[in-house]
């Protein structure tokens, strides 16, 4: 039962790192700069329970606008489980985002809850990986991510995602030990994306494109970047050409999620999205 030593509090952006640790050892893979670019997502998205002042278990209620929220890093401690730390912490971040339309990529385990907690099941994301060898970038319409004009960049993440993220954007695409590309055809943007190293391999994400064929040569464009290391991409399961092009590459599934909000699901354009951003920030 909870007691009156439990404390809910928000996490400075130096305390992030601990949701992200905790995520490591959940076997979530998260980036090596995750801590302190998902902060600046929203920097008062990060919550905590505290147990006698020690952390027991976090969440993320990251606000996009004025009208969207996203769900995430929700691990309570394994000794502290069943005994309604977790749920305070939850209530508490839902509170957080009261008002909006809400996401959250939902694992297995969690997901009859997610469902008691009002929210529909919108599609599966799912987790590909393998090994890509290294090709040098050769296509002259594949360009650094930061010699595209910036205003550019997020009038076209905003067809793929719920609302702009400019503020987001810059750094996610800045970050250390990672590659950011765009593919540009007579000055207009048709698709771009981003590879970061993480505690084993790299993932991409996002990965967004106008067709097939371009995502194509995003995705072999910023595999090569592991030079032979792993590389994961996340997968929404309804769009067909994405499931094709990891099929093409013999990317074999490692495990899925589920895409779930609460309302109806955001006007995203899925078919150009071949790789979501994150599981944690969506």
């Amino acid at each position: 039962m909870v007691t009156a030593a439990y404390q809910i509090q928000p996490l400075a952006e130096r305390e992030v790192q601990l949701a992200v640790d905790w995520a490591a050892a959940e076997g979530w893979n998260p980036g090596l700069n995750d801590a302190r670019l998902f902060y600046s997502a929203d920097t008062q998205g990060f919550l905590a329970g505290f147990l006698d002042g020690q952390p027991i278990a976090t969440i993320s209620a990251i606000r996009y606008g004025k009208h969207f929220g996203f769900i995430g890093f929700y691990i309570v401690k394994p000794e502290f489980r069943g005994k309604g730390f977790g749920l305070r912490l939850w209530q508490a971040g839902m509170a957080q985002l009261a008002g909006r339309t809400i996401g959250l990529d939902g694992v297995v385990t969690q997901q009859d809850n997610y469902l008691k907690s009002g929210f529909k099941l919108a599609y599966r994301n799912i987790r590909y990986q393998a090994l890509f060898s290294h090709f040098p970038i050769d296509n002259p319409s594949i360009a650094a991510l930061n010699a595209v004009p910036f205003n550019m960049l997020t009038a076209y993440d905003s067809t793929c995602f719920f609302t702009p993220r400019p503020d987001f954007l810059r750094r996610w695409i800045d970050q250390s030990a990672s590659r950011a590309v765009g593919y540009m055809t007579n000055g207009a943007l048709q698709g771009y994306g981003v590879i970061r190293q993480c505690g084993t391999g790299y993932k991409i994400g996002p990965l967004f494109a106008d067709s097939p064929s371009i995502a194509d040569q995003l995705l072999i464009a910023l595999a090569s970047y592991a030079k032979g290391q792993t590389v994961f991409l996340d997968v929404p399961e309804p769009n067909a050409a994405a499931a094709a092009l990891v099929n093409q590459h013999s990317m074999l599934p490692v495990f899925h999620t589920a895409r779930m909000y609460t309302g109806d699901a955001p006007p995203i354009n899925l078919d150009k999205v071949f790789g979501v951003t994150s599981f944690e920030l969506g």
